[in-house]
């Protein structure tokens, strides 16, 4: 009986030692640039600080050009947005910067935060990108809600919002007892790389959702939801329930498109092509 303890033992602390480097979906820095640059592709990365925490992000395009700024879902990082970064169409038109959201990437990587603390963070990092021309907010998953906190803490940052499977009705998200246990025992720690920092920020957005619906109604700007037909994982009420609470927004268009949650990778030309479109 002893050798098998041992064994399970030995693995349980291999687990528990390798959890935190396997699966933080990050790439660093001069791994990117130098994948960028074998495509013939400028990525500018860098990094800023707001209240001491480092936000990182990545660029690519003019620094003349209207901006696009990318904010991944849970788990990720900048590089979630990685194929759009990339696409010639979309580097003519716009500089796009996907930034890791605190607690993910290189984002002082696997602390928690609150959509508000979030947006306390992110948002005067982001107000130094304007540059006199339109600022476009892209948030995919969790970075919808993402987007519309940032809008309305910083009504002045963005020109447009675009929620690509955006989670925001609050009555849409399951109630996942489970992320509790997980969070608040030993078994927190099994979770591996940005799983962890991943599952806490999911307990939050139950409760952030709340605090957020009642304000989206002073939302005053154009909103474009991007949505899968299938989304099992974000089903598209949270488009019909945006449309019902964003009762000022100057205007609300809709794409809705074959497929699932996964949508900004399996159907990337509309996407692009909506994109586009923001700023002929």
């Amino acid at each position: 009986m002893k050798k098998p303890f041992l064994l399970l033992l030995i693995v349980l602390v291999s687990w528990l030692i390798m959890a935190q480097s396997c699966f933080m979906f990050r790439t660093a820095d001069a791994k990117a640039i130098a994948a960028f640059q074998k495509s013939g592709i400028t990525l500018k990365t860098g990094t800023r600080y707001q209240n001491g925490a480092p936000l990182h992000y990545v660029q690519t395009g003019s620094d003349s050009l209207p901006t696009l700024i990318f904010i991944h879902g849970t788990p990720g990082s900048w590089n979630a947005f990685e194929i759009y970064l990339r696409d010639s169409l979309l580097r003519n038109r716009y500089r796009m910067i996907s930034i890791d959201r605190p607690g993910f990437g290189y984002s002082n990587f696997g602390k928690a935060w609150n959509l508000a603390d979030q947006s306390k963070l992110m948002g005067p990092v982001l107000a130094q990108f304007k540059n006199n021309q339109p600022l476009w907010l892209v948030g995919h998953s969790l970075g919808g809600p993402m987007v519309l906190q940032l809008d309305l803490d910083y009504p002045q940052l963005a020109t447009g919002l675009v929620l690509i499977s955006g989670s925001i009705d609050p009555d849409a998200e399951k109630p996942e007892h489970w992320r509790k246990i997980l969070e608040k025992t030993p078994l927190k720690f099994f979770l591996p790389g940005a799983f962890r920092p991943s599952n806490t920020e999911l307990i939050y957005l139950k409760t952030d959702l709340k605090i957020l619906s009642p304000r989206l109604g002073d939302v005053k700007k154009p909103v474009l939801f991007i949505h899968g037909k299938s989304d099992s994982w974000v089903p598209p009420v949270n488009v019909e329930f945006g449309i019902k609470q964003l009762v000022q927004a100057t205007r609300i268009d809709t794409l809705w498109l074959e497929g699932g949650h996964f949508i900004p990778w399996t159907a990337f030309t509309p996407i692009q092509q909506k994109l586009l479109a923001l700023h002929p």
